[in-house]
């Protein structure tokens, strides 16, 4: 039942309209000013173009969304901080008092907090203007995937569901133009790795990095661990499902979920560090054309993430050396997707603005 549901959502994402991309490029190129000279810039505007089909995009209502959701592998010793930090985080971004919150207000976005999976509740309700608290919880925490799957098939494809229906929801509901993919989870930085070195059959050696800043000991003891989980759990790196479910988390699942809601909405999702980037994967390797709805907000510290990027064949706007996660390294990266799109709308070509071309 909850597979057939997905399949359902799958099968209406349609890839961009290239002819929108075509004349988008034909416009750019048109500009005062020389050939490209603003370089990246103009492939955020065209891809937005073609993202929207039209030629006059905008993005006006935008949103972040931060999946919460706790790992059992946290009592491996993976992580900096104590697995009680995601309650105490989450009940932070709903008072406001977090790095998103400061981000989000500057950017003009509203924040949307769901529990997904983490282990302890948190009952206030949000203190904070344009912030909303959505309890959703699939799982209590994953389990440790050393010793067998961290969900089951069920748990994963629920993760994924719930993550859609919570960002298809709000984009209908508030019209948004563009979501930002965010994230909060003690110990997440580790099953992002395994999902990558699984998929992108890379070695566990050069994907796992210091996430919440462990020290060098740590660090070891981190890598072996996400060893024994693919060796334990063997997923498959072709079946997304099966991936996630044996070495991903819930709030990874969610973060899959947000993207195919942007993709079956056509609007623009940008996507965070490495765990946003893990989601990301596992909408891709659900269905390819949601890759094309993506911008990659920034890359961060961790050395998986630059790969992962590669893999799905984005560029980071930002290189800031962040390693936060929440959504935030996305979030600064709006300005420019916003200046991107004015320039390519209100710069005139060389023919409206009666400017000689180049001889």
């Amino acid at each position: 039942m909850l597979k057939s549901k997905l399949y359902e959502i799958l099968d209406q994402i349609e890839p961009i309209d290239d002819s929108y991309l075509k004349k988008a490029k034909e416009r750019t190129e048109s500009l005062i000013m020389p050939y490209r000279a603003l370089g990246r810039l103009h492939e955020i505007a065209e891809k937005i173009c073609a993202i929207n089909r039209t030629l006059s995009p905008k993005i006006d209502k935008k949103c972040v969304f931060v999946m919460a959701g706790d790992h059992g592998v946290v009592e491996e010793g993976v992580s900096a901080f104590p697995q009680e930090v995601t309650q105490e985080m989450v009940r932070a971004f709903i008072n406001g008092w977090a790095t998103i919150n400061v981000i989000s207000k500057k950017v003009g976005a509203m924040v949307v907090v769901s529990d997904i999976g983490v282990k302890a509740d948190v009952d206030e309700e949000p203190t904070e203007k344009n912030c909303f608290y959505l309890k959703k919880k699939v799982v209590r925490g994953t389990k440790n995937f050393t010793k067998g799957p961290a969900m089951t098939e069920e748990e994963a494809i629920k993760s994924i569901l719930t993550g859609f229906e919570i960002a298809d929801s709000f984009i209908k509901k508030f019209d948004l133009d563009l979501v930002i993919t965010g994230d909060m989870g003690i110990g997440n930085t580790t099953p992002s790795a395994a999902i990558a070195s699984v998929v992108l059959n890379a070695e566990v050696d050069i994907m796992v990095g210091k996430g919440t800043g462990i020290d060098d000991t740590k660090l070891l003891k981190k890598i072996e661990v996400v060893k024994k989980g693919i060796a334990v759990n063997k997923p498959d790196p072709k079946d997304p499902i099966d991936v996630l479910a044996k070495v991903g988390g819930a709030e990874i699942g969610a973060i899959a979920g947000v993207i195919l809601a942007a993709s079956i909405n056509k609007i623009p999702v940008v996507i965070d560090g490495v765990i946003s980037t893990a989601g990301g994967i596992i909408a891709f390797l659900l269905n390819k054309n949601s890759k094309d709805y993506m911008l990659a907000g920034h890359q961060s510290e961790e050395p998986a993430h630059k790969k992962m990027l590669e893999f799905l064949d984005l560029f980071p706007i930002l290189n800031l050396s962040m390693r936060l996660g929440e959504g935030t390294g996305a979030a600064l990266a709006i300005p420019i997707i916003e200046t991107s799109v004015e320039v390519f709308k209100k710069v005139k070509t060389f023919e409206e603005a009666e400017v000689s071309k180049k001889m």
